[in-house]
């Protein structure tokens, strides 16, 4: 069985990352912009498997890394809709230039 070069795997996730800072830069729905966080983030994921499996394939760290990321990944996703939800009661809307707005 071939193994994919570690080139194309890294040119994915590059892709990734910035397809992710491009959704987080242009858009001004806050859904939208958690979901490009989260290709931010899963981009990191795979470049840290990728690093392990190739450049350090007797060791695990690369794996503890992702599996901390992804458990901060949750609970940032868990946290940023609890406060998408507690916006949208009190502004009936998402939209983040709604929340410029925002009287304390």
């Amino acid at each position: 069985m071939m193994a994919i070069p570690a080139e194309q795997i890294l040119f994915l996730s590059t892709a990734l990352f910035f397809i992710g800072m491009y959704g987080l830069f242009t858009r001004r729905n806050l859904i939208s912009m958690l979901m490009s966080v989260e290709l931010i983030l899963n981009s990191v994921n795979i470049n840290f498997v990728v690093f392990n499996k190739y450049f350090f394939p007797g060791k695990v760290d690369g794996l503890f890394f992702t599996i901390f990321i992804i458990t901060i990944a949750a609970a940032e996703a868990a946290v940023a809709l609890a406060i998408i939800i507690n916006l949208y009661r009190s502004h009936q809307s998402i939209d983040v230039e709604d929340a410029t707005e925002l009287k304390y």
